[in-house]
């Protein structure tokens, strides 16, 4: 998910697209640390306890459940945990890497354990085919069977597979079914760039088209620079969203379905996979619709140099690996002749810069909620992302024309007691009560409530904290 390179080996600078041409800087400005910042309170709303070594649980993914209204709250060594609404009754839910399930979770390293989760929309109503079923993303050492869908590269990493998991009684406290079922298998050639998010449009209602079809992030296998030139390559599934129907089985394994509505599905071209939705993305890991247009937005990670939100429709390219956010990849590193210049590119509504001052030696955006709840009023019509290490917190104008860059970014900080105060620091100031060594990064994930509720999420505390007005 990190770029391995670091920020003084790169001749960079930050904000807008107008760059000049010639020059390495892909933005004129930083992000105007002091401009616009909005500051809400955060709350306490559950603790998720220590691992068994005494380690602080790897907070990845947090959703409501569909009927239920729990929240649940992923760990990325395997965990699922559920809460009341009220964050109290904190319980292990199901531990997937339990060894009754055979899936053996990989967890080593930054980027790799139980990427995402979803809930079928259908999960808590009786007598419809999604009941009780809700998925898991996970990559897992299991390299045993054969994989659904291959890198083109001799490695062979690891595996990510995709797993429905059917509860016999969705309201008991701990899941009650059997061991799941593979969807999908990917072999996937490196550590790095695996998977990414999967969820269920919040928005389609039934008898909609997207209703019940499951979006994943399938990331371009890793190492750097895309080198298997997945993303551009419509008969490889790695850096794609792609788009499928679990209950289906029109799949060349028989084990999901292909809407008929894919951009793709009937394709008269040899080798165009039927299940992607989008393409050109790098390491797509979080993404969201927006309740006031049912536009998606997708954060993809960068490699050396920006990060991006951009729209994605159906159909839509990003750009990855010719294109990074607004400019040419070249030689692996942005070329600023002629930004934004490419036919039939879905172009970012913002990025930003890997060696703005506000950030560490490693860059990765994150996120993201489009707000249109009256909660918060100051977040009221922004589009709320923010940055994984760093821990800080942005928002952009959702209903701008936007053209990309960094220019309309502001942050968003933590009213502490009367102190101002980023993510990292809060974490920190909890490390420090705790007797511990304080983080140094923040690994922020966002968990996502109903009414827009923002949850913010990291590897270092076990607490679950509430965005607040």
């Amino acid at each position: 998910m990190f770029r391995t390179a670091l920020i003084g080996l790169l001749a960079l600078g930050s904000s807008t697209v107008l760059a000049q041409a010639g020059s390495t800087n892909p933005f004129g400005t930083p992000i105007e640390a002091n401009r616009d910042i909005i500051t809400l309170h955060v709350s306490e709303f559950a603790r998720i306890p220590d691992d068994d070594a005494g380690f602080a649980p790897r907070l990845m993914h947090m959703v409501t459940e569909p009927g239920s209204g729990q929240r649940i709250v992923s760990a990325m060594t395997g965990q699922l945990y559920a809460m009341n609404a009220d964050g109290s009754n904190v319980h292990l839910y199901v531990d997937i890497n339990a060894p009754e399930w055979q899936v053996r979770v990989m967890s080593a390293g930054n980027e790799r354990g139980l990427q995402s989760f979803a809930f079928h929309p259908q999960f808590t109503q009786a007598g419809t085919p999604g009941y009780g079923k809700f998925y898991t993303y996970t990559d897992t050492g299991n390299t045993e069977p054969a994989p659904d869908f291959v890198s083109g590269g001799e490695r062979r990493s690891h595996d990510t597979v995709l797993l429905e998991w059917s509860a016999r009684n969705p309201q008991a406290a701990t899941y009650d079914g059997d061991a799941p079922r593979v969807l999908f298998r990917a072999a996937q050639p490196f550590p790095n760039h695996n998977g990414g998010q999967i969820a269920f449009n919040p928005l389609a209602a039934p008898g909609d088209e997207d209703y019940g079809l499951l979006y994943v992030g399938l990331a371009d296998g890793g190492s750097g620079g895309d080198p298997l030139n997945a993303g551009q390559n419509l008969n490889s599934y790695f850096g794609k969203i792609l788009r499928v129907d679990p209950l289906g089985n029109d799949s060349s394994n028989g084990q999901y379905g292909i809407p008929a509505s894919n951009p793709f599905a009937n394709d008269d071209r040899d080798n165009t996979r039927g299940e992607i939705y989008a393409y050109g993305v790098r390491n797509p890991q979080r993404f969201n619709w927006d309740s006031s247009n049912g536009r998606m937005y997708l954060a993809d990670i960068g490699q050396n140099q920006v990060e991006e939100i951009s729209p994605v429709n159906s159909g839509a390219n990003l750009g990855w690996n010719t294109w990074e956010g607004s400019y040419r990849y070249v030689n692996r590193e942005v070329s600023l002749d002629n930004p934004r210049s490419a036919a039939g590119i879905t172009w970012p509504v913002a990025e930003y810069d890997h060696a703005d001052p506000l950030f560490q030696r490693q860059v990765a955006i994150t996120g993201l909620v489009v707000y249109r709840s009256n909660t918060i009023a100051a977040l009221q019509g922004k589009i709320v992302f923010g940055d994984n290490p760093s821990g800080e917190l942005f928002y952009i104008d959702a209903d701008a024309d936007s053209q990309g860059g960094q220019a309309a970014i502001r942050r968003i900080l933590i009213n502490d007691g009367g102190q101002t105060k980023t993510f990292l620091q809060l974490i920190q100031d909890t490390n420090r009560a705790a007797g511990d060594e304080p983080a140094q990064r923040a690994d922020l994930r966002f968990g996502y409530g109903p009414d827009s509720q923002i949850y913010l999420l990291n590897k270092h505390d076990g607490i679950i904290r509430l965005l607040q007005p």
